[in-house]
């Protein structure tokens, strides 16, 4: 008899699609919820929904007793978790698994500029409360910066002639493979609701990234220093996104780099 399948939401993300060959490996048996029909997966069952909408959730969740979230984006998340915890409940699921963000409760998000550059710290706390008191068994784990994430926000503001970085930001990135790897043991595990952060190895200035980028793609730009005002703002400046006591991953900035620069240079 077939066992139960666990349902990663956002299985198709930067996160997800590394959650579920985790949880294929484990032998689960796995559905992925995508607002978009794709073509099907060896192992995988598929499933179409839309979390913002609730269109076609309790469908999805239909028989899973495990639900690992990982679909979210900078707001709505906390509308896509009250869809997804109603749902859930409905049928019956036993754990839900959440991805969060370090710094979700100590970023506060208040002012117009707060929401407008930081407002997926709130999204995701809001999420997270949500599941805290939906009176489902839940697992949250928050998580730094993914290296990926980073690398976008680097190679965007790297086609600047001259890069505004703000000043006192640091980040302390981490492999999303680190991250899948910890979120499907959860998934298998008893729930524990909210779990030690996962954070990279290094805590490293906006600017060292930049500088990091720039050197494997052998650019030159002056980097300009500027002050974000807000209260978000402050808080990561004091480090509210940050972990440094118990860095857990293994990948640092530099070796994800050297791999991307690898991957460059074999396809050219």
């Amino acid at each position: 008899m077939a066992s139960p399948p666990i349902l990663v939401t956002g299985g198709t993300g930067t996160l997800g699609r590394l959650v579920v060959p985790r949880l294929l490996d484990a032998g689960c048996d796995v559905r992925v919820l995508s607002r978009r029909t794709r073509e099907p997966r060896a192992g995988v069952e598929l499933a179409t929904g839309d979390l913002a909408t609730g269109e076609g959730i309790d469908a999805a969740v239909e028989g899973a007793e495990i639900i690992v979230h990982c679909a979210g984006g900078p707001r709505g998340d906390g509308d896509k978790a009250r869809h997804l915890v109603q749902a859930a409940s409905r049928s019956g699921a036993r754990h839900l698994v959440f991805i969060s963000v370090v710094g979700a409760d100590r970023v506060p998000v208040t002012s117009r500029i707060d929401r407008a550059m930081f407002g997926y710290f709130a999204s995701k706390l809001a999420a997270e409360q949500v599941i805290a008191g939906s009176g489902l068994p839940w697992t949250t784990l928050r998580a730094t910066q993914f290296h990926d994430l980073l690398y976008l926000t680097v190679r965007q503001l790297a086609k600047l002639p001259v890069i505004p970085v703000p000043a006192g930001f640091r980040f302390q990135p981490i492999d999303p493979a680190e991250v899948a790897a910890r979120l499907a043991d959860l998934a298998l595990s008893p729930p524990a609701n909210l779990v030690p952060d996962l954070a990279g190895p290094r805590v490293e200035e906006m600017a060292t990234l930049l500088r990091g980028y720039l050197r494997a793609h052998d650019k030159h730009r002056p980097i300009v220093p500027v002050h974000i005002p807000g209260n978000a703002a402050r808080a990561l400046r004091a480090g509210a996104n940050l972990v440094p006591d118990h860095p857990a991953g293994g990948r640092t900035w530099e070796e994800f780099l050297a791999t991307q620069a690898s991957a460059r240079s074999s396809t050219t």
